[in-house]
């Protein structure tokens, strides 16, 4: 699905309900050089009952706030067409424009707009419907995977896949805000890899920018991070965000990492070409040797530079003849043998 890292600006909900701020975490992943910005897509009212409790990351993060779960996102909540203007708006700035739906009507408004791919979050994952729904546009998926097992992940991409999903990327995710790096266990990512031969990714929710940048080392093809334009806003996701000069650091450090992941094929690189024979050794006359004389162990030792015979020829010289004299400290070469 991807050709390099694909790097997605999670901006979320932390607009705030508002679209000014929204298009401000648009400009934030434009100049961190982010692939694309995400926002989370919702009727309140399809998504939380009244009696809905927030999460206790959301009531830890906005102490004071007596609310339920649908009070909150409803004022988080941004319309159809302010959606649209922000669509128009990334594709003005040159950003992929994603949105993660969490209802059926939704779905159906985000694939009607146009987005490249479909973002299931990872609090959907067992909701089969909703998961049938998103199969059925046969549109590329990533799909999170926080607070899984490897079975409810199998029955997710089944489910997915008889709907009509075939293109499906797989997120490690860890549904904490923000998560303890302890909790994280970014060999879970490779466990989806290897189990179900998936392409995979991560989402992260730590504080700082090392866990993600592991992750692509290890091989992620996605990664996803909350960006907001300020960690003190109010708000339930701001505090595991990075700013944007953060996230522009982090976005160079996996640019970075993912140059010098390589083929995997082991050769000498370019640059390791002119310090060969310099840093190398070659076979050395150890004391002077006679025409005709059958060379040994002891006619032999090895030094720098690297520009004659390499040692690791020494017992296919030794048992040999001399052509010519051979002074001591000389380099021996093929032709002196």
């Amino acid at each position: 699905m991807f050709n390099r890292v694909f790097i997605i600006a999670e901006a979320g909900v932390n607009h705030n309900g508002d679209l000014q701020l929204a298009r401000k975490l648009v400009d934030a992943a434009v100049e961190a050089g982010a692939d694309a910005v995400k926002f989370q897509t919702f009727k309140a009212e399809e998504v939380a009952t009244p009696g809905a409790e927030r999460a206790q990351y959301q009531k830890d993060n906005m102490p004071g706030k007596d609310e339920s779960q649908l009070e909150m996102i409803k004022r988080l909540e941004l319309s159809y067409a302010q959606f649209r203007e922000l669509y128009a708006y990334c594709r003005q700035k040159g950003i992929i424009f994603l949105s993660s739906p969490f209802d059926q009507e939704s779905i159906d408004f985000l694939a009607e707009l146009g987005v490249p791919y479909f973002k299931i979050p990872s609090g959907e994952i067992t909701n089969y419907p909703f998961l049938r729904r998103i199969g059925g546009k046969k549109r590329p998926v990533i799909l999170s995977t926080g607070m899984a097992t490897l079975g409810e992940v199998e029955g997710a991409l089944r489910v997915l896949r008889e709907a009509g999903a075939s293109d499906i990327t797989l997120l490690h995710c860890t549904t904490s805000y923000p998560a303890p790096p302890e909790e994280v266990n970014l060999r879970a990512m490779l466990t989806m890899k290897h189990a179900f031969a998936l392409p995979v990714g991560y989402s992260d929710h730590t504080e700082g920018i090392a866990v993600p940048i592991a992750a692509a080392a290890l091989g992620a093809e996605v990664i996803e991070k909350h960006l907001t334009v300020d960690r003190n806003l109010p708000g339930p996701d701001h505090r595991a965000s990075l700013e944007p000069g953060e996230f522009k650091e982090m976005v160079v450090a996996i640019r970075q990492v993912e140059k010098s992941l390589g083929d995997g094929i082991k050769r000498p690189a370019p640059g390791e070409l002119a310090v060969m024979p310099a840093a190398r050794r070659s076979l050395v006359a150890a004391r002077d040797i006679a025409a005709g004389e059958i060379i040994t162990d002891s006619c032999l030792t090895a030094k720098r530079p690297g520009t004659g015979i390499p040692p690791n020829l020494w017992d296919v010289v030794v048992g040999r003849q001399a052509r010519r004299d051979i002074a001591a400290g000389s380099i021996l070469s093929w032709d002196m043998i």
